[in-house]
């Protein structure tokens, strides 16, 4: 039997959530070595692309420094919730191997050497990092520094995520008139937008009353913050698409496009949504 596009979407779509759930829920392990991976592809997909647009990124060395990114901070976060002596000597290793991007150029015929390390660091940036916040926002101590995984938020941030991105496509579809920013996403409209973050700030006081490690308040005011970061992380993925000119970041995921194209929103909210958690709860 031929799957039509949409039965594609709608079963991937399904099995993801199944496998993305269960790994996150199981435990700590189970949650990095899910992201780990996501964390992997997303890069490669990245330097990828760029290679598709004539740049010469360094895509190994980027992809394995990003991996070891995610792994310090995971190995990091879970010795600060279990309330350990932390060791930062082994941290400091990240430092000089971000340095050989620039001595990997030096045996590199190539014009320009510096264009290749900016786009291989801004791979670092944009993907690495934030994959690796979220080790922080499941794994916190309390005051007997047990039971120190607790996935709660960041499933209602998945749950804030995917309320936006359908109430942005029900309203857009139904009442879009206003375009967003239609010199990158021409299907993207203010009605659309108000649409999402109606449903997400709906989503989170409902979530309020289950997940209580963090106030209402807080919980609406995280689904404005995803609203608003996850709508621009959309497009700022679709400006590098468009700029690349490729309508998927990847094929990876049938129905769906790339690893990029089902975390886009994750990843620029991510950064936000770490900062309050920590100054503001």
């Amino acid at each position: 039997m031929i799957l039509t596009e949409l039965q594609k979407r709608i079963a991937t779509g399904i099995f993801g959530l199944v496998v993305m759930l269960a790994c996150i829920l199981w435990n700590q392990y189970s949650f990095g070595f899910l992201f780990l991976v996501i964390s992997v592809l997303g890069l490669w997909e990245f330097y990828s692309n760029l290679e598709k647009g004539g740049y010469q990124p360094q895509k190994f060395l980027g992809t394995g420094l990003g991996a070891v990114i995610f792994i310090v901070n995971f190995f990091f976060a879970q010795s600060i919730s279990k309330c350990e002596s932390i060791q930062l000597t082994w941290v400091l290793y990240i430092i000089p191997v971000s340095c050989v991007f620039f001595l990997v150029e030096l045996y590199k015929k190539n014009e320009n050497p510096f264009t290749n390390i900016s786009f291989t660091l801004s791979g670092i940036i944009y993907i690495a990092f934030p994959f690796g916040l979220l080790n922080y926002l499941v794994m916190f101590p309390n005051y007997l520094c047990t039971n120190f995984y607790h996935p709660e938020i960041f499933i209602g941030f998945l749950f804030l995520i995917w309320a936006g991105d359908v109430g942005a496509f029900f309203v857009g579809r139904k009442f879009g008139k206003h375009k967003l920013f239609e010199r990158i996403s021409p299907k993207k409209t203010w009605e659309g937008f108000f649409g999402g973050v109606a449903l997400a700030m709906a989503v989170a006081a409902i979530i309020s009353y289950y997940f209580t490690s963090i106030s209402t308040i807080d919980w609406l005011v995280l689904s404005l913050i995803i609203s608003v970061f996850g709508t621009l992380g959309d497009l700022v993925e679709s400006h590098f698409k468009r700029g690349l000119g490729v309508k998927d970041s990847g094929n990876i995921l049938p129905g769906h496009g790339g690893i990029l194209d089902r975390f886009d929103s994750l990843v620029l909210s991510t950064p936000f949504v770490f900062s309050y958690m920590k100054l503001f709860t």
